[in-house]
């Protein structure tokens, strides 16, 4: 196998806090009430190394461009933001992709998670 058959994969974590909670008819009543998580993802960049650096993407960059598109989250109520009116973990996945795909070249998935709950939902691309 030669170097060029190669694919690396990089991952660079994020975390923020908000809250929200769940306006449509079937909710829990509990998840109606506005309540809030620790929320954790992921973020997983493929691609092949830069032959002069050796590396794919600099990861101290990403955590730059990933803090950009989720401060407006951070400490927010999720449900005011534009495109997370009903912030599932699916849907608050898919508005972080949508705005990182375009600044993060090779971009494959963004995971979101409330470890508290064991909960995470991963959007990817096909």
């Amino acid at each position: 196998m030669s170097e060029t058959d190669l694919t690396f994969e990089i991952e660079k974590d994020f975390q923020f806090e908000a809250a929200h909670y769940f306006g449509h008819a079937d909710a829990n009543d509990l998840f109606k009430k506005i309540h809030g998580h620790s929320f954790k993802g992921t973020v997983r960049i493929e691609g092949n190394a830069q032959e002069e650096k050796g590396w794919i993407r600099d990861l101290w960059k990403i955590e730059q461009i990933i803090g950009q598109v989720i401060e407006p989250l951070d400490h927010a109520m999720l449900n005011d933001i534009p495109g997370l009116e009903q912030p599932a973990l699916e849907q608050i996945a898919q508005w972080i992709f949508t705005r990182l795909e375009p600044q993060l070249p090779g971009l494959t998935s963004v995971e979101v998670g409330r470890p508290s709950c064991g909960e995470r939902a991963r959007v990817r691309k096909t």
